[in-house]
């Protein structure tokens, strides 16, 4: 019955006062949909990272030629070195057979590639036919060029989505020469749809061709530009990562003391990165939210001061009539807590709308966490508690007679 005539009282007293009561839920609306909205599209954005990485490859390990750098998440690579050989690739297989499955040489370039009339430029990767597993990549049609293939330095290629819309249109690519350069080309294979990497690579703008006929008739170079190396359990990725960076360092002559001529990055390694980014985002969100409810915490503590204020003869009466400090103390804190969840609940709802309207415009991937709307209105309760306790206790400890003469 407490509880039941609490709630009413207080429903009575809010509705009394619509404009107030708004204004001052403003600000716990407006902080909870903020977060509803940061906290969507923050794990939106660290699915769609972290997947970005994983569809690199499995167990995956890079070498880059020279000195890569990660700025805002990406790769990003110094001076053009032209120390690393295919044979550092065929050491590492040999030398470190234990650890790594799979080993990729890589070169590539920007070139113009050209069908019939039509001309554009592409990315021209220059490898060997294990570059499909490492980079996590499919066939959609066609074959793979093979070993003897890139032995003999046949002019086979395989190429992307993009190449084949921008291309071919409605042709059938398979069987079609096009021109890389001056050198002519046949078409053998196509990839499946593949997406952006997490350099923002679009891995279906590309062409594959085999390593050496790249090398020899394509770029006229002796170096490549990386190796991508698979390791055969997650883990012994890092011990791996050593070994390679051993193996490499003995292969350049880099005496000790000298800075390698090459970076090896782990993709655990670019995960934790990630991870840490994502985790600093988080932390800004809480920070934004607390700010916001602190806001809307003195909205209600103003709110519930005037109304204390406003109805000292009430509380004189009810106080000359029988009731408790404890039932006046309850009476107001019920507001309070009213008024906050009431804001709480409210912005839980407005941030769902507002997340799916963002995702719409913006085309972002978002991700709906249940658990932080149900802890996003246990915190609304919490501020109004906090906030309401000083102007309830205050109510509470009036004296029933001067409360009854204030009027």
């Amino acid at each position: 019955m407490r509880w039941t005539r609490g709630v009413k009282v207080s429903i009575e007293m809010l509705m009394a006062h619509r404009l107030r009561t708004i204004l001052s839920v403003l600000g716990i609306v407006v902080g909870i949909a903020t977060v509803s909205v940061m906290t969507a599209v923050g794990r939106g954005s660290e699915q769609k990272v972290m997947a970005g990485i994983r569809s690199m490859g499995t167990n995956l390990i890079s070498i880059s030629a020279g000195k890569v750098m990660l700025i805002a998440g990406r790769e990003r690579q110094g001076a053009i070195v032209t120390t690393l050989m295919p044979q550092d690739a065929t050491a590492i297989q040999s030398e470190a057979s234990d650890l790594v499955s799979l080993v990729a040489p890589v070169q590539s370039r920007r070139l113009p590639v050209k069908f019939e009339d039509i001309g554009l430029k592409t990315n021209i990767v220059g490898t060997t036919p294990e570059f499909l597993q490492t980079r996590n990549l499919r066939l959609e049609a066609g074959e793979m060029f093979d070993e003897q293939d890139d032995k003999s330095t046949r002019r086979v290629a395989v190429i992307g989505q993009t190449m084949v819309r921008d291309l071919f249109g409605n042709i059938n690519a398979l069987g079609q020469k096009i021109r890389i350069g001056k050198v002519p080309f046949e078409i053998i294979g196509i990839l499946a749809p593949a997406g952006v990497d997490m350099n923002g690579a679009d891995q279906d703008d590309q062409i594959l061709i085999p390593l050496r006929t790249a090398m020899r008739r394509v770029f006229n170079i002796i170096c490549i530009s990386n190796i991508y190396v698979q390791v055969r359990s997650e883990a012994q990725m890092d011990q791996c990562a050593a070994k390679l960076n051993e193996i490499i360092r003995a292969r350049h002559r880099l005496r000790t003391g000298k800075p390698d001529d090459f970076t090896v990055q782990n993709q655990a390694e670019l995960l934790k990165a990630q991870q840490e980014t994502q985790s600093a985002f988080r932390s800004l969100t809480v920070g934004i939210a607390s700010l916001s409810l602190a806001v809307g915490g003195v909205g209600i503590l103003a709110v519930m001061l005037m109304s204390v204020r406003e109805r000292v003869k009430e509380i004189g009466l009810r106080r000359a009539l029988g009731a408790r400090r404890g039932d006046i103390l309850f009476q107001f804190l019920l507001e309070a807590v009213m008024l906050s969840v009431s804001g709480g609940t409210i912005g839980v709802l407005a941030g769902i709308a507002a997340t799916f309207v963002v995702a719409r415009i913006a085309d972002w991937q978002i991700v709906l966490v249940p658990q932080v709307q149900i802890i996003a209105i246990g915190a609304s309760a919490g501020i109004g508690l906090l906030f309401g306790t000083f102007p309830a206790r205050k109510a509470s400890l009036a004296s029933p007679l001067h409360s009854l003469r204030a009027e």
